[in-house]
Formats: C-alpha cells, structure tokens, sequence
C-alpha cells in the first residue's frame, strides 16, 4: 500500500517565520513613536501657517485707528518720536523728504486736517479695524483625534502682540549714503512713544502638551506709517 504525500512546513521555514515575526514586533513600537512624532510635526506646522496667515491678515487692516475714516484716504500721521527729522514731515509742505510734490501720501487729509499716530494701543470697541485691535487675539484650537486617542484641545495657543518699534536704524540712515542699505533689529525693545513703525509679533507657544511640542515659535513682521495712494483716473 502506498502512502499519500502531504505538504507540509518544514521546521526551518517555521523557524525563519518566528524570526521575521519576531523582528516585526520588536520594531512595533519604534514605528509607533515615529507616526506619533510625525503627528507632532504636521501639528506644528499647521500652527505656523495659521500664524503665517494672522500674520498677513493684519498686515492688511489700517495701520491705526486714526485713519480708519473710509470718508478720506488715509494720510501719514505725526509720531512723537522718530530715529531723525527725515521721517518728519518738512517743513509746512505736508510732506517728507524726497517725496515727490504730487505725492498723495501727505500729512495734510483732504479736509486739510493733520492728525497723531495713536498713543494706546489695543482694541478701542468691538470693532476691528486697525492692526492693534488684535492684541492679545488668541484664536487658535488644533485637535488630533482618531478613534483610539487624541491630542488635547488647546495644546498649541497663539497670541498676537502689536508694539510701536524703534524707527531708528540698527546701521545706514535715511538719507542716500555709500551702501544704500537700511538695517533694523527686530529684537530691540518697545519704543517709548510712538513711532512710525509697528511691529506684529505672533507667537505660538505650548503649555500644557507633550514634549514634543514644548517650543516657542515667533514670526515677527512689521508696517509702517506711510499712508496710501490712490489710482489716478483717467478721463475719456
């Protein structure tokens, strides 16, 4: 009688199977530390584009609130301190140094009023329509969930600061010299009055979360006194 042949696994294939597993499970928890960590990462960087973008929103409102009137365009205001008189308005002319005499970009408004760069900064009422309305804004909530865990509410917090910095140059002047080249340091301290820079910071900061996340990210930007202008209209 002769016996059927069965398939069957050999004791060395069986041995190579329990090292692959065992390989596999070994790695298990590397390979989860590092998707957590990438979790952490996409994290951070979506608060830095949320901050990016407060950043440019305010870089689009009034630069104070005594220009806000829609009524008139709005003009360059006084300071009460500037890095020199260049910044200043020359003379009675309405204008600063250098600016061409068609210029809109005047102190003098078209009612033939001048006006003062606000000395308070913040929030004057509900509305928001200046950059210093925004100080103190913290308007940001990141969540990463899944159906087994979850990254607290509020572990990543934004805050928004406006200060008048100094409008005295770091290196160069405002007059044309051999480089031709303006520095300014960010990092310098608020200006004692106003000036005729202010500079945004926002700042994303984590309090409460995992380690991973305890950094301080600041992005700074800056907007001037400068006033606006206006297309000219052509007529036909």
């Amino acid at each position: 009688m002769k016996k059927e042949l069965r398939p069957a696994i050999a004791m060395i294939e069986l041995i190579f199977a329990l090292v692959i597993i065992g390989i596999a499970l070994m790695s298990a928890p590397q390979l989860i530390s590092t998707a957590t960590k990438s979790g952490y990462v996409a994290i951070q960087q979506e608060a830095i584009n949320e901050a990016s973008s407060q950043v440019n929103m305010l870089l689009g409102y009034y630069w104070d609130e005594n220009v806000t009137d829609e009524t008139f365009s709005p003009s360059v205001l006084h300071v009460s301190s500037t890095g020199n008189n260049d910044l200043n308005e020359s003379g009675t002319s309405g204008l600063r140094k250098g600016t061409p005499m068609l210029s809109q970009r005047s102190f003098i408004r078209y009612d033939h009023s001048e006006l003062s760069a606000g000395a308070t900064l913040g929030s004057e009422g509900s509305d928001r329509d200046d950059i210093d309305d925004f100080i103190g804004d913290t308007n940001l909530t990141l969540v990463l969930a899944s159906t087994a865990d979850y990254i607290e509410k509020d572990t990543i917090k934004i805050n928004t600061a406006v200060s008048y910095m100094s409008d005295t140059p770091t290196s160069g002047n405002y007059t044309p010299n051999g480089s031709n080249i303006i520095t300014f340091d960010f990092n310098s301290t608020s200006a004692g009055g106003t000036t005729n820079i202010k500079r945004i910071t926002v700042t994303l900061t984590n309090p409460t979360g995992p380690a991973e996340l305890d950094k301080n990210i600041v992005l700074n930007a800056f907007s001037c006194n400068i006033g606006s202008t206006e297309l000219e209209e052509r007529s036909f």
